[in-house]
């Protein structure tokens, strides 16, 4: 073989020994760039505690529900008909209705139930937990459960400005859900005072519309069909509520 042929023989390999590394680098370049990106870290998240307490004399709270939404979203509004999960809620103390209607309404971001009666003088507290971008209003409702209809707590209270650490206290007064005539018969209330009907689909309040609740008569006052007491009056705030946010 020609020193010249030795000489392109010697050429082609190198050639193809650079190509060779070339492609190696190529493909390494490749396996890099095939690893997927690092995960997103996860939102922020934002917490609160809400303590109930029940300051009546002897009307027990049923399973308290609180909704946090927008400024769209209405729990109730005075002067205007209860939807029928408040119904649910307002005369027989089952906040389930009502708190699907919040999880179904694209104007609410989270819902947190308590777990069960709230006795005269006792308090619960409930955390409730959503997006930190969508920190905006909570609504707080109970039913008043030795009544016919009667509700208490707080709607739209807004909680966009606390910080972690800051708290806010409120007391609510009592509403009627318009959705059952106040007759105090016996038979008619859910709660200790009668142990009767809750719930009834019959809407037979002819106002038929969320009005400041006039307060119970009872039969010592004179209403003797009643199967309440003076025990059972309201006539001031019903519920105190106090809000911390945590996160």
């Amino acid at each position: 073989m020609s020193v010249f042929n030795k000489k392109s023989r010697f050429k082609q390999l190198g050639l193809i020994g650079l190509a060779a590394l070339m492609l190696s680098a190529c493909s390494s370049d490749n396996d890099l760039n095939t690893e997927p990106p690092p995960p997103p870290p996860p939102p922020a998240m934002a917490k609160f505690t809400v303590t109930i307490t029940n300051i009546t004399h002897d009307q027990p709270f049923s399973p308290i529900a609180i909704i946090s939404h927008n400024d769209n979203y209405q729990a109730f509004t005075i002067g205007q008909a209860a939807t029928a999960g408040l119904e649910v809620l307002a005369e027989g103390g089952d906040n389930s209705s009502f708190m699907q209607e919040a999880s179904s309404s694209v104007d609410s971001n989270a819902q947190a139930s308590g777990s069960g009666i709230v006795a005269p003088g006792a308090n619960e507290t409930i955390e409730i937990e959503m997006l930190a971008s969508e920190v905006a209003r909570l609504s707080v409702i109970t039913m008043l459960v030795n009544t016919n209809d009667a509700i208490t707590g707080r709607a739209n209270i807004d909680i966009s400005q606390l910080a972690n650490g800051d708290s806010v206290s409120f007391r609510g007064v009592v509403y009627d859900a318009g959705t059952e005539r106040n007759t105090e018969a016996a038979g008619t209330i859910p709660g200790p005072a009668d142990g009767g009907e809750g719930f009834n689909a019959a809407r037979d309040d002819i106002a038929d519309q969320i009005t400041m609740h006039p307060g119970v008569v009872s039969m010592d006052d004179g209403l003797t069909t009643s199967v309440l007491t003076q025990a059972h009056r309201f006539d001031n705030s019903a519920i105190a509520i106090a809000i911390t946010r945590t996160e």
